[in-house]
C-alpha cells in the first residue's frame, strides 16, 4: 500500500498527524497495534495531564476541538444533571488531576469522529492491529516500513514519501537505524543540573498498567495473583514503607506523606478545582483520577463513581522495556503488580474505620475496553528520543534556571506546551526528580533528526532528554508535536524541500510558521509565571 504520508502509531501524536496530513489534502496511512485509537488517552486509559491555563490557550485549535468534542458528547448522550450540562467547563469525572477527566471510551468516539470524514473519502486508510516489525532503507532515507498483524500471520508492505514514527517508544528508530538516544544523558553531555555525572542508557522512567474500578455493593474481590505476597512485602530503599501501602514519597518535595482513600465521597463536583498550581490533587486517591463522578449524573445512571488507578504504587521499575531482549517479561510483571495493588485494595488495605480491604472494589476492564480488566496498553513515559538537530535540555525551562526570563524562545518555534519536568521512579533506581517548569516551545529542530531525511518523530520520540522528557510528554504536548510532524510534511511535498532545509532557510521557516499558525498553531506564551 502506499500513501503521501504514512504515520505508524495511532496514539494522540499519530491521530494528531494523520488529522493534519489529511486536512491539507494528503493521502495517509494510519497503523495501530491497540483495539483503541488515542494512546495514552485511551488504550492507556490516562486521564489528560495538562497545564493550568488549557481553558484559555496553550493547546493547538485541534487538540482544543478534541477537548470540546468529549464535553459535548457527554452533553449529548449522557444523562448530566442539569446543573453539570450547564457546566462550560464540564469535567465528567471531577477528577483533581485534569480539568477534564473522562472515561476513555469516549475520547475513542471523538477521536474517531474527528477522522470519519478522511476515511468516508479514502483518504484515510486505518490499519488495526498492526504494529511495524521492519524498515527498508536507501541511503539516509527510509523507502518502505513493513507491519504485522497483532492477532494473525498476516504482514503489509507501505511507502510513503514521508513517514512519522508515533510509536509509543520510538519502534521505528532501530528499526531504520535512526540515530536515538535512551535513558539518563550525562551532565557532561547536556549540562543539566539534575543530570547524573555518567551516562545511564538504561535507565528509564516506570511504567505503569493502569485500571478502572467502582466501589458497589458485594464482595467483587479478584483471584490472588501468583506473585502477590511478592509484591505486598515489596520495599524500595526510597519508599519510606512497603510500595503496597498509603505512604510513598511526595513527588516534589521527597517527603514520605500518607494519602487518603475514600470511595464515592459525597462531594459536589462543580466545587473541584483541578489546578496543578495550587494543588496536586492526589491526596485523595479515589477523587485524584477519578473519570466519572455520579453526581454528575442524574439520580442512579451511575451506582457508584468510576476511578483511574495510575498512583505511586502501580509504577513498574524493576527494569527497563526498550531495548533489553526482556520486555515483554518486563510487561507481564507490570500487569502483575497492578492486579496485586487491586488484590491489596480489596482485601489488605487498611480502612478509616480500622477495617482491612474494599471488597466492594470492582475491575471495570469494560470501562477500559480490555478482557483482563486492565488497560488495553502500558503507559510508557519514555521513548526513545531521536538524536535531533536541537536537544531540549532542563536549563531551557527549568523555573529555578530561567526564572523571570521565561523559558528559552526559539526563532524556530512550531508549538508551546506547559508541564512541571515531573519524572516518576526510574529503572535506576532514583526516586522523583520533579522541578518547576516555565510554560515553554517547541523547537522545529527537536522534531528532525541529524541524519535520516524522510522520517519525522510524532510523539514522545522528539528530541528531550531524560529530563526533559517530563514536561514534553503529556497530552496537548504529544498532539501538537503530532500535528506539527503531519503538517511539515505538507509543506515539504508542497514545496519539493526537505524538513532540515525548512528550518535552515528563513523564509521557508516564516511560511512555515505562517502555515501552522493558520491551522492554529500557538507558537508564543503570553507573559505568565511557571509553577
Amino acid at each position: 500500500m502506499r500513501a503521501d504520508v504514512l504515520v505508524v502509531g495511532g496514539g494522540l501524536g499519530g491521530v494528531a498527524a494523520a488529522l493534519a496530513a489529511a486536512r491539507a489534502g494528503r493521502s495517509v496511512i494510519l497503523t495501530e497495534e491497540f483495539d483503541w485509537l488515542g494512546g495514552q488517552l485511551t488504550s492507556q486509559a490516562v486521564p489528560p495531564d495538562e497545564h493550568s491555563w488549557i481553558e484559555q490557550f496553550g493547546a493547538t485549535a485541534s487538540y482544543r476541538a478534541l477537548r470540546n468534542g468529549i464535553r459535548e458528547y457527554y452533553r449529548r448522550h449522557y444523562p448530566l444533571t442539569e446543573r453539570s450540562r450547564a457546566w462550560t467547563d464540564l469535567n465528567p469525572g471531577a477528577g483533581w488531576v485534569s480539568r477534564l477527566c473522562h472515561e476513555p471510551r469516549v475520547a475513542v468516539a471523538v477521536l474517531e469522529g474527528m477522522l470519519a470524514p478522511y476515511r468516508g473519502s479514502g483518504r484515510l486508510t486505518v490499519l488495526q492491529p498492526y504494529r511495524p516489525v521492519a524498515v527498508a532503507t536507501d541511503g539516509d532515507r527510509v523507502v518502505g516500513v513493513t507491519v504485522a498483524h497483532r492477532d494473525r500471520d498476516e504482514q503489509i508492505d507501505l511507502t510513503a514519501p514521508y513517514v512519522l514514527d508515533a510509536t509509543e517508544a520510538g519502534d521505528l528508530l532501530p528499526l531504520s537505524g535512526t540515530e536515538y538516544v535512551t535513558g539518563f544523558e550525562s551532565q557532561a553531555q547536556t549540562g543539566e543540573p539534575s543530570a547524573p555525572a555518567e551516562a545511564q542508557p538504561m535507565n528509564m522512567q516506570a511504567v505503569s498498567v493502569c485500571f478502572a474500578i467502582d466501589h458497589v455493593d458485594g464482595d467483587h474481590t479478584i483471584d490472588r495473583p501468583a506473585a502477590y505476597d511478592f509484591w505486598r512485602d515489596y520495599k524500595p530503599d526510597f519508599w519510606g514503607d512497603r510500595m503496597l501501602s498509603w505512604r510513598s514519597p511526595h513527588p516534589r518535595t521527597l517527603e514520605i506523606v500518607e494519602r487518603s482513600f475514600t470511595p464515592n465521597p459525597d462531594d459536589d463536583p462543580l466545587t473541584v478545582n483541578a489546578d496543578q498550581r495550587l494543588n496536586p490533587g492526589d491526596g485523595n486517591l479515589w477523587t485524584f483520577r477519578r473519570i466519572a463522578a455520579r453526581r454528575n449524573f442524574t439520580d442512579g445512571s451511575y451506582g457508584s463513581d468510576i476511578t483511574l488507578v495510575n498512583w505511586p504504587m502501580i509504577d513498574y521499575f524493576e527494569g527497563p522495556v526498550i531495548d533489553v531482549p526482556n520486555a515483554s517479561w518486563h510487561l507481564a510483571k507490570a500487569r502483575e503488580l497492578s492486579l496485586s495493588v487491586l488484590y491489596w485494595l480489596q482485601t489488605e488495605a487498611p480502612r478509616p474505620d480500622g477495617g482491612t480491604g474494599f471488597p466492594g472494589l470492582r475491575l471495570r476492564g469494560d470501562v477500559t475496553g480490555s478482557r483482563d480488566g486492565l488497560a488495553q496498553a502500558p503507559y510508557i513515559r519514555e521513548s526513545r528520543r531521536i538524536r535531533a538537530e536541537y536537544t531540549v535540555v532542563e536549563q531551557d525551562l527549568s523555573l529555578a534556571v530561567r526564572g523571570a526570563h521565561g523559558a528559552v524562545s526559539y526563532p524556530d518555534a512550531v508549538g508551546v506546551g506547559m508541564y512541571r519536568i515531573d519524572l516518576h521512579p526510574s529503572t535506576g533506581g532514583d526516586n522523583y526528580i520533579d522541578v518547576g517548569s516555565c510554560p515553554f516551545e517547541i523547537p522545529l529542530g527537536a522534531l528532525i533528526p541529524q541524519r535520516v531525511e524522510n522520517l519525522l518523530p510524532a510523539g514522545k520520540n522528539i528530541g528531550t532528554t531524560h529530563i526533559t522528557n517530563g514536561s514534553y510528554r503529556l497530552h496537548p504536548v504529544e498532539w501538537n508535536v503530532g500535528e506539527v510532524a503531519g503538517l511539515l510534511a505538507d509543506f515539504c511535498l508542497a514545496r519539493g524541500e526537505s524538513p532540515r532545509a525548512v528550518r535552515s532557510t528563513p523564509r521557508l521557516l516564516a511560511d512555515f510558521q505562517d502555515r501552522i499558525s493558520s491551522a492554529g498553531v500557538e507558537l508564543r506564551w503570553p507573559a505568565i509565571a511557571g509553577y
